[in-house]
């Protein structure tokens, strides 16, 4: 492993094949302006915007290509965290391109190699990556058909693409390879593209098993914390004990002479050991820890206080929703609640790694980053280089679904391997750094209130949600710890909101119920106690919990089935098709309660404009300690054209699972000057024990529709549904997360 900068077009320049790139009027039929309508001074319509990730790389040559020998890369900006993107775009590209799904590699992310798509997150990998992928691959070919009709001196709507090869109907044939062996096709992608139609589908909306799955399972080098390049060696980095502390002073004369340490990095408060095996550099690490002398401040807030200090905290107010007249109507019943949630740690159980390598004024770093583009940025700015001198590479890690500490471990990698260059430099975070440094999703409160009118239906509807921003993600080098510690230090950037229609803390505040009257409020708040950033689903998960448990405790006001109240308030089929389909599976209608268990159901379309979820739950709560155990999920999904079933069901699946650990398990917790939860035991997630004995999903298919993001649909759904259940369960309403044992136990009294 070495730190050589290459470039996509150096590689693709020697690679001695064709790359197929949209660049000219060719083959497809340029739509656009012409040097001739310009100047003419003809009146130009501006072009089509191009689908998906295309309009941000509209060369082919980004996405798609084929070698001489018929060998096929597909190119993504995206990266693969878990969610099954590697198989699923593969199986997009494969169907398009008429080749059989084994004959295509994937590259993912990687600042020298593939497109920039900024951050995987959202749930727009297939939304955007997918997208693009799936018009760049039907484009190509037609290309090929095209190129292919030219040399055999036939048409091509007498020729078919099928298993890599053009076929005449004579039984002629030419491979991919032959076809694009003579030159390069420089064709840029238009808006529309000659899709197949799903009735003739062979690779999508098939079940394929993901390739990546037997490595982890089995303990094959799978991830970046995996990795062994020759001559590599290991770092720790020792943490500030909190937020506020400066370091004082360090002897590390006897660390320096330890057995394997090969230097101590200190710069400002940055403070980091360098060792020949990784025992050593834990051992170095524990010892200079111990040295090291640091000034606190006591700056954090009550934790039993938590909510009240979320709501003193100065803000930013803007009304995302007026519809109707809120607040004008009189009389009917009305009602109002307030919910809270705490920090949420990611949880990842593998603790953030990178490894990053130094030559002369190039940095090469691999990282389980979720954007390399924007983790590229920030390392050169932390370093004073310039950006095309930083190469990020993506390389699978444990855990994520959010930012959590993986950018950090590459900015720490990075910069400690300037300090030790022309050798590979592996920084592995420790346990407790990973619990008390990653960003954390965002402690939230809601007040909702709303009037009902006498026919039982919601006339008045008022939502607020206080909220720290969810995104304080790499790009500029303050995002970066390192970058932050360092003597010449670069402050994290001012926090700020993330706009609508996707939105960060307000994201799914604006209900997809119809109500005549609504009115939503965003209280965003600069200031942040606790270090926060992206967690899957932002805002949503909390929005949802609060809009679906008030749906509840309305519907019980009026004496009115939940289900059939929801579908009282829902205008949109699909999201009615969504509820109906879960309820049915549910058997909802039949529930018979009994002593300790109780149902609820939950309902959101993500962001209001991805996929949409429908989850019925079953819960089990043991009266004496008040643990809640959720027994049975049934989930209904349409995230519009299904490309691999089995990895949706895996998204949802996992979503419910997490989202309920959430819901009833977890909660950072601090003093008033440090994070105290640095552990499993002290930030408790569900275990195998707790794993329901049954989860239900039920995919609805809507073939031809755009792809719809799934990854994150369920968060919100699940813990509706589970909250709901518990209330059923136990007679009394809990508006406070987690549910935890002691609050069902002390709520049943």
């Amino acid at each position: 492993m070495n730190s050589v900068i290459l470039s996509r077009r150096r590689v693709l320049a020697g690679a001695g094949a064709l790359v197929v790139s949209f660049g000219a009027a060719h083959a497809i039929g340029q739509e656009g302006n012409t040097a001739q309508d310009m100047q003419s001074g003809a009146r130009v319509s501006p072009p089509a915007p191009l689908p998906g990730s295309l309009k941000d790389a509209p060369l082919l040559d980004s996405w798609i290509r084929i070698d001489g020998d018929g060998g096929i890369t597909v190119f993504t900006g995206k990266v693969e965290l878990g969610q099954g993107i590697k198989t699923s775009l593969l199986q997009v590209a494969a169907e398009q391109l008429s080749v059989p799904l084994q004959a295509l590699k994937l590259q993912t992310a990687d600042t020298a190699l593939t497109p920039n798509e900024g951050f995987t997150a959202g749930s727009h990998s297939m939304q955007d990556s997918g997208t693009a992928i799936m018009h760049a691959a039907a484009q190509s070919r037609i290309i090929l058909v095209g190129e292919a009709g030219r040399r055999l001196g036939l048409p091509p709507d007498q020729l078919e693409a099928k298993d890599g090869f053009v076929q005449a109907p004579d039984g002629r044939k030419l491979s991919y390879g032959e076809l694009v062996s003579e030159q390069i096709l420089h064709v840029r992608a238009q808006p529309s593209s000659p899709l197949k139609h799903p009735n003739s589908f062979s690779v999508m909306n098939t079940p394929v098993r993901r390739a990546d799955i037997p490595a982890m399972v089995t303990g094959a080098p799978a991830y970046v914390q995996d990795m062994r390049p020759p001559g590599m060696v290991h770092a720790r980095v020792v943490r500030p004990p909190s937020y506020e502390a400066q370091l004082v002073s360090v002897d590390s004369e006897a660390v320096e002479n330890a057995p394997g340490v090969l230097k101590v990095v200190r710069d400002g408060n940055f403070l980091a050991v360098i060792a020949v095996s990784e025992y050593q550099a834990v051992k170095a690490m524990r010892l200079l820890a111990a040295a090291a002398r640091w000034d606190e401040k006591s700056a954090l807030p009550r934790l039993s206080d938590l909510p009240n200090a979320i709501l003193s905290l100065p803000s930013q107010d803007s009304e995302i929703l007026r519809q109707g007249q809120p607040e004008s109507s009189s009389g009917g019943r009305k009602l109002e609640a307030k919910y809270t949630k705490p920090y949420h740690s990611h949880g990842s159980i593998g603790p953030s790694c990178a490894i990053a390598e130094a030559s002369g004024d190039q940095v090469t770093v691999w990282t389980h980053t979720q954007g390399v583009f924007p983790d590229r940025d920030a390392i050169a700015g932390m370093l004073h280089l310039p950006k095309e001198n930083v190469r990020c590479i993506h390389a699978e890690g444990s855990g994520c679904y959010g930012h959590n500490g993986a950018d950090d471990a590459a900015g720490d990698a990075a910069l400690i391997a300037r300090a030790y260059p022309n050798v590979p430099v592996r920084v592995q975070w420790m346990r407790e750094q990973e619990h008390a440094w990653e960003p954390y999703g965002p402690a939230m409160v809601t007040h909702l209130a709303a009037s009902l009118g006498d026919d039982g239906s919601i006339r008045d509807w008022q939502h607020e949600v206080w909220s720290n921003t969810h995104s304080m993600r790499p790009g500029g080098a303050g995002a970066l710890l390192a970058a932050q510690h360092m003597a010449d230090r670069v402050p994290a950037p001012p926090p700020k909101p993330l706009p609508l229609p996707e939105g960060g803390g307000d994201r799914n505040a604006i209900p997809l119920y119809k109500f005549p009257n609504a009115r939503v409020v965003h209280h965003f708040l600069p200031a942040m106690p606790l270090r926060v950033s992206a967690l899957r689903a932002l805002g949503a998960y909390m929005n949802v919990f609060s809009i679906e448990s008030f749906m509840d405790e309305l519907a019980e006001a009026v004496g009115t089935d939940s289900v059939e109240f929801r579908l009282k308030h829902l205008e949109d089929q699909r999201a009615r098709d969504t509820v109906a389909k879960a309820a049915e599976k549910f058997n909802w209608s039949a529930f018979q309660k009994r002593a300790g268990r109780g149902r609820g159901f939950g309902f959101a379309r993500y962001k209001n404009l991805a996929a949409y979820c429908a989850i019925a739950a079953e819960v089990e709560v043991d009266r004496d300690s008040g643990r809640a155990k959720l027994v049975r999920a049934v989930a209904a999904v349409d995230s519009g054209q299904i490309v691999n079933p089995d990895g949706l069901v895996n998204q949802v699946e996992g979503a419910i699972l997490q989202s309920t650990s959430w819901t009833l398990y977890e909660s950072v917790s601090f003093d008033d000057t440090r994070i105290t939860s640095i552990d499993w035991a002290t930030y408790p997630i569900m275990r195998f024990a707790q794993v329901p004995e049954s989860i239900e999903v039920h995919l609805i298919n809507r073939p031809g529709q755009p792809f719809l993001g799934a990854g994150e649909t369920a968060q919100g759904p699940a813990a509706g549904a589970v909250a709901n259940a518990v209330a059923h369960a136990i007679g009394k309403r809990i508006r406070d997360l987690p549910l935890s044992g002691e609050r069902i136990r002390q709520a049943s009294m």
